[in-house]
């Protein structure tokens, strides 16, 4: 008797595997379209962080004053180096305000709110990489432990029906293999987004560190100096 009941397409497999394993790949599309939103939004982000830094490097370069610089962008909503910058000129401000501007004092005080300030914005750059990575890292992992599931199944489908023909085999076993496509087509794209996205985090969080070394060495000279 030939029959219909076994259909080979993903929707076909996907509605005839048993609950645990539908909740398995379902929880894997999940995590896929979850990874791909978050890579739009990491590389969003970053383009935008490149942009905002190469202007502000642009405006720190062209020789205006840290006071006029400071004004043009207090009103904004401050990001990656102005963020930086403003967070450095606040405890300037303060420090002066409370007449603790002794070299070495507002040296290590402005050293404190810079790094406080990176940290800030380094913490806001690698937001979400984390999950990237578990995901990578879990989803073949999960995938796998559904394949052995469906086949458990399967197994258990050919001692009821004492038939070994392909026909009893086949379903189970494509449905097991189902679980385990899925994690890898979560797993993959993670894996490399992750890579590639903390390499650019990286980049960005260098060029954090080294504009708050600078700017520690200029306001230091300019305080040596008595422009304070």
């Amino acid at each position: 008797m030939e029959t219909a009941a076994h259909s080979f397409s993903i929707w076909a497999l996907f509605l005839q595997a048993d609950w645990i394993v539908k909740s398995i790949m379902i929880g894997l599309l999940l995590a896929s379209v979850w990874c791909w939103a978050i890579i739009a939004n990491r590389v969003a982000t970053y383009g935008k962080a490149r942009r905002d830094m190469a202007a502000f490097d642009r405006a720190f370069a062209s020789g205006k004053p840290l006071a006029e610089l400071r004004t043009d962008y207090a009103g904004t909503e401050a990001s990656g180096l102005s963020a930086v910058f403003l967070a450095a000129m606040e405890e300037w401000d303060k420090s002066h305000a409370q007449q603790a501007a002794t070299a070495g004092g507002l040296q290590s005080r402005l050293e404190i709110a810079l790094d406080l300030a990176v940290n800030e914005e380094s913490a806001e750059l690698e937001k979400r990489l984390g999950i990237l990575a578990t995901i990578g890292s879990a989803g073949p992992f999960i995938g796998l432990f559904g394949t052995v599931w469906g086949i458990m199944n399967a197994f258990t489908a050919i001692a009821s029906a004492e038939n070994t023909s392909l026909a009893v085999v086949a379903p189970g076993i494509a449905e097991a293999l189902l679980a385990t496509a899925l994690g890898l087509l979560a797993a993959i794209p993670a894996v490399i987004a992750f890579n590639k996205l903390n390499a650019d985090a990286g980049k960005l969080i260098g060029r954090l560190e080294a504009f708050a070394d600078r700017l520690v060495a200029l306001l230091s000279r300019q305080l040596d100096a008595g422009k304070a």
